[in-house]
């Protein structure tokens, strides 16, 4: 795991991925920015009316704020997930063959059941967040969920994307499988911290190669 975690830190610093995110984060933050301009007051009327069973009012209509800010930052976060799914795939066969120069790439990412994936992925992420929203103001607690949230958007998705390349063996890729819920919770904590959350996706998937491909040749 520390190996893992050694090597992809030292990956996500090479001038490649940075402007790889740098790309991605900002095609995001366009869209997020029209979207939540447009929907704004729409999206906190409706969470003000969610939030009615509180009994202080002045903490309904904080809490819709916090809350129409977070739905925002999380639409954002997934259009950061979809757009480093779709086009990563030469970042991540480059830096393969850097670090394990005998490795074969043996498939391709199939796009259609990427997009499929990252939105099944963020619609569950999305009911969770909605369900468990008065969970999220526990101090905390509510910070653990969320980190717990934010791996479901990127586990499916990236061991697809990143397995589809080097693995063709199924048993091989639903063992690796079993052990990328720590990974891709370690990545999500990038999420924590606006602007670094933009290298939350490809770090997750920078971690899932280093897991998928074991030790260096």
């Amino acid at each position: 795991m520390n190996k893992i975690i050694t090597k992809s830190l030292q990956d996500i610093l090479s001038k490649n991925v940075i402007l790889f995110v740098l790309k991605m984060g900002l095609i995001s933050l366009a869209v997020t920015t029209i979207l939540a301009w447009n929907m704004w007051d729409t999206l906190t009327n409706i969470i003000t009316s969610y939030l009615s069973w509180i009994p202080w009012e002045w903490l309904q209509t904080s809490g819709a704020s916090v809350a129409t800010f977070s739905f925002a930052y999380m639409l954002f976060i997934i259009l950061v997930s979809l757009l480093t799914s779709l086009y990563s795939e030469k970042l991540l066969i480059d830096l393969a063959k850097k670090r394990y120069p005998d490795i074969e790439v043996v498939g391709s990412a199939n796009i259609s059941t990427s997009i499929i994936l990252t939105l099944k992925a963020s619609i569950i992420f999305l009911l969770l967040f909605i369900l468990t929203l008065p969970l999220l103001f526990i101090p905390i607690f509510g910070q653990i969920v969320l980190l717990y949230l934010w791996s479901i958007l990127l586990k499916e998705p990236t061991i697809y994307d990143v397995g589809a390349l080097f693995i063709s063996d199924q048993k091989i890729l639903k063992e690796k499988k079993k052990k990328t819920r720590i990974l891709a919770m370690l990545a999500s904590l990038f999420n924590y911290v606006p602007l670094v959350n933009i290298f939350a996706a490809v770090f997750a998937q920078i971690l899932f190669l280093h897991h998928i491909l074991g030790e260096e040749k």
